[in-house]
């Protein structure tokens, strides 16, 4: 008796501390992830939620059902409540309330009501607490505008954020669902929509949410999402043979499975991957997809939405090392891999660095091999000895600088293709130390030399990449492309390029992957690269070049709103533009876009006409001439010619992307 009325003690405790006008945390602190009694639950939501004071906002309303979609919605609230096990007189009246909340929010906010959006499934919880239909209306509008992400559609950025997620704490399991294109929207739409009550039961449903307003953190929704899929990864991975979209409804079903009981390991497991992720990848992105931004925000999202893997800022990544961090206490210690050319990172580096001179991938693959084992070796000595230059996470640093990082990607993606946990890179590279440190800089960074560092003397190298032209008139676009690569001298580097390689490591699987990814590769020792099944003949050549995208991140008018806009005219002016050619970019969806393919002597690339903007296209295709291994042209379809790319693997080559 005296054991159970210390299990209760809390609730007393609980019930005066609402009393006491109390916040999230103190209620946290006291019911310790325990679920709250069904007593206390609306009363708990509304603090959590801060809307106990808020008011009836509904007597705006003028009972007027108007909405364009008001049918539709209609329909699917009767839809819904019929099907809950409730009496007619009592599905009337949930029909009336869930109806007259979302009218009133779709005009109060200016929004329209869509299908299958989870504004319904959100209320039926709600409703369960049998409170007044304006205290309801204020707990939805809180939860609407607090804990679901914005963007929350079909290829949306929250999707994206959510895949760089999975990739850093189970590579493999990413890379099998990319390989199987099975991008997260096609099954956790519902999961973040809903907070998962589209998709568990009611009980489940409110054990949960006890826990997630008591947090009160938007983003734990990821980390929620992410226990889900990697708790079922041998499941997920045994149906290799199964058809995609069974796979698909599986995992959309995951969350059914849960039981009441089950939510408090649930909700620990999604703290635990909290804990392991780096803090600045979140910090950086919860604004941005919980609140209404710029679109200067919004560009920022969409950027490390497409990021090779998951970005550190330099401000963590400085902190980390500094920190006294128990080893007993699960956090993030990062293993920082420096990858700049030698010169660079002479000229300055962070004390804890280890160097892995990204050049020796192309140049020296066998001495890249050695460097890498090297690396893992001083990795697990550095853990062993619990030095603050050791820890589990791999952290890569690039220049900052778009001629070099290429290189980087590459080497990033070689540790993502070996299904390596726990990658990430710094954003920004060396500048952004850099610039962290400021004037600070040459007692923070280990052998500074201002007159060597690029930061400090951007003029001690070359930054001019593309000058020089060949003297070749030929029309021909083989042969241009040929004499560029010849004179092409060593020094010359490209563009940046988010380098993604196939995660099978195989040739045959066809893979998608966004216009805005590139892949950099330099010509070395290889056999030649023009392999034509029909000779050219002369003449004006119109290519289809055709860009295979990643099943994660088809390309959407969105994201071509924060591709760079450029001048036709000017680039076709450019004296560097060895020869340009009209085209077609055709899409693997089949769509064909007005396009202008142009070579210079280390660089192919394709501007997209933009549709009502004459004059002006969008750069889809920056790629170096060095990437290229294989050119090559079918007889049936001559005029669809097939640029390849690859990486080595030791002796062989692996061809990892295309474009048509």
């Amino acid at each position: 008796m005296a054991l159970e009325e210390d299990d209760n003690t809390w609730i007393l405790d609980l019930e005066t501390a609402l009393l006491d006008d109390c916040s999230a945390d103190i209620l946290y602190s006291i019911s310790k992830g325990k679920n709250i009694p069904e007593c206390l639950r609306a009363e708990v939501w509304q603090v959590c939620l801060d809307v106990q004071d808020k008011g009836n906002q509904l007597v705006l309303f003028n009972e007027i059902f108007d909405l364009p979609e008001q049918n539709l919605l209609r329909d699917d609230c009767q839809k819904v409540v019929a099907n809950l096990g409730n009496e007619d007189e009592d599905k009337v009246s949930v029909v009336s309330d869930i109806e007259s909340i979302l009218t009133f929010y779709c005009k109060s906010s200016g929004v329209q009501y869509e299908q299958g959006n989870g504004w319904i499934e959100i209320l039926l919880p709600l409703i369960s607490l049998k409170l007044p239909r304006s205290d309801t209306y204020n707990l939805f509008e809180a939860i609407k505008h607090r804990y679901i992400p914005r963007g929350c559609k079909k290829n949306g950025v929250v999707f994206h954020v959510f895949r760089l997620l999975l990739l850093y704490h189970d590579p493999e399991l990413c890379s099998f669902l990319d390989t199987m294109r099975i991008s997260p929207d096609l099954y956790c739409l519902s999961w973040f929509q809903s907070l998962f009550a589209a998709t568990c039961g009611l009980p489940v449903g409110l054990c949960m949410w006890d826990l997630y307003f008591q947090k009160a953190d938007p983003f734990f929704v990821f980390f929620l999402a992410l226990v889900m899929i990697v708790n079922a990864r041998e499941q997920i991975l045994s149906m290799k043979n199964d058809s995609k979209q069974t796979l698909v409804d599986t995992l959309s079903a995951m969350p059914c499975a849960l039981e009441a009981d089950d939510v408090t390991d649930f909700c620990s497991l999604a703290q635990y991957y909290d804990l392991k992720t780096p803090s600045s990848f979140k910090e950086t992105l919860v604004d941005t997809l919980f609140s209404v931004v710029s679109t200067e925000e919004d560009t920022r999202a969409a950027s490390i939405s497409q990021a090779l893997c998951l970005p550190v800022t330099a401000h963590e990544l400085v902190n980390n090392a500094a920190a006294d961090q128990d080893p007993a206490t699960e956090c993030v210690r990062f293993f920082l891999v420096d990858c700049r050319p030698a010169d660079q990172y002479n000229a300055g580096h962070l004390p804890t660095a280890f160097h892995l001179d990204c050049n020796l991938m192309l140049q020296e693959p066998a001495a890249f091999l050695t460097a890498v084992q090297g690396l893992l070796s001083a990795q697990r000595q550095a853990l062993a000895a619990r030095s603050a230059a050791g820890g589990e996470h791999l952290c890569f640093l690039g220049s900052g600088r778009v001629e070099e990082d290429q290189y980087t990607h590459m080497v990033v993606a070689s540790f993502l293709q070996k299904h390596t946990h726990y990658v990430s890179m710094v954003s920004g590279g060396y500048k952004a130390i850099h610039e962290y440190f400021g004037k600070d800089v040459r007692a923070s960074l280990e052998d500074h030399n201002p007159q060597s560092c690029v930061i400090c003397s951007p003029d001690s190298t070359g930054e001019d990449l593309d000058t020089g032209r060949t003297n070749s008139t030929s029309i021909d676009i083989f042969g241009k492309i040929s004499a560029a690569m010849k004179l092409k001298s060593a020094e010359v580097k490209g563009k940046l390029f988010d380098y993604i390689v196939n995660p099978t490591g195989s040739s045959n699987t066809e893979r998608h992957v966004s216009s805005s990814d590139k892949l950099g590769k330099r010509y070395r020792s290889l056999a030649p690269v023009f392999s034509i099944d029909d000779d050219q003949e002369g003449g004006q050549l119109k290519l289809n070049v055709c860009h295979p995208v990643d099943s994660t991140s088809v390309a959407s008018p969105e994201e071509d709103e924060h591709q760079e806009v450029v001048s036709i005219s000017t680039w076709l002016n450019k004296p560097e533009v060895v020869m340009s050619f009209k085209c077609h970019e055709v899409k693997v969806n089949g769509y064909m876009y007005d396009s202008h393919l142009l070579v210079t002597d280390s660089h192919v690339y394709v501007l997209r006409d933009l549709p009502g903007k004459r004059g002006f296209a969008h750069i889809v295709v920056r790629r170096p001439l060095s990437a290229i291994v294989k050119i090559t042209s079918k007889k049936k379809h001559p005029e669809l010619i097939t640029f390849k790319y690859g990486v080595p693997e030791g002796e062989e080559l692996v061809i990892s992307d295309m474009d048509r």
